[in-house]
């Protein structure tokens, strides 16, 4: 008989692996194209940003939940969850009967996440290993979408952006949280992730520097209709 913890892993990572398969064969039969993004795409190098201490001594996961309006009976999506930082403080907000996704393309990430749950007794949050391009979310599910640090990673934000977009509930938000750097150097200009939104549709709608720290919360609509691919022009730095 394995252990409870592992046996959770088993159930948690079988799940992901169940969804892969389950949704792989609709992307496949897509034949949509999109653009590669005009400028660089950094590698992923860690699960996290910075020790959590550090943020949360900047109120970095309160304030955006905050400006976000983020409470109970909110479905919320974190996407690119890593080790989950904010994972665990919209668990913890939400209450247990949460509607909360924890998203990343990393399944090593989603395993350690996965053990942390456990581990802090925090249940329900649904585990989903996404692709580059697709975070593989159910149509209409999230009222708001979190990506934290992780949008300059993505190696093709215009069809990510595209495919996240059925997901949004109406009235949805996405809520990105970046720092004002070259995407090379693990940030986004707020210009330059305008200007990739505004390609597939998505409006902005607010803005908040998340002062002491170098980084801001940029809030956006998603389109009432998604453009043509084809149609879709990469935007230059």
């Amino acid at each position: 008989m394995l252990p409870v913890r592992h046996r959770f892993l088993g159930l948690a990572l079988c799940a992901v692996a169940l969804l892969a398969s389950c949704q792989r064969t609709d992307q496949a039969v897509d034949g949509a194209r999109f653009p590669a993004p005009g400028r660089p795409v950094a590698s992923i190098i860690s699960p996290s940003y910075l020790d959590e201490q550090t943020r949360d001594g900047q109120r970095e996961a309160e304030r955006v939940m905050d400006r976000l309006g983020i409470g109970p009976g909110t479905r919320v999506a974190d996407l690119g969850a890593g080790d989950g930082y904010y994972t665990v403080r919209l668990a913890r907000r939400l209450g247990p009967s949460a509607t909360l996704y924890a998203e990343d393309v990393k399944a090593d990430y989603l395993a350690r996440l996965a053990e942390r749950l456990q581990r802090d007794g925090i249940l329900g949050v649904r585990i989903i290993l996404g692709l580059p391009g697709d975070p593989r979310l159910p149509p209409t599910s999230i009222d708001v979408a979190i990506l934290a640090h992780v949008y300059h990673e993505i190696e093709s934000p215009y069809e990510f952006l595209y495919r996240l977009r059925p997901a949004l509930a109406r009235r949805a938000r996405l809520g990105i949280v970046e720092a004002d750097r070259p995407t090379q150097e693990h940030g986004t200009p707020p210009a330059l992730l305008r200007c990739e939104l505004a390609a597939v549709g998505y409006r902005q709608v607010d803005f908040l520097l998340l002062v002491p720290a170098e980084t801001y919360l940029a809030v956006f609509a998603p389109p009432d209709a998604l453009p043509e691919p084809a149609t879709i022009k990469p935007c230059r730095p």
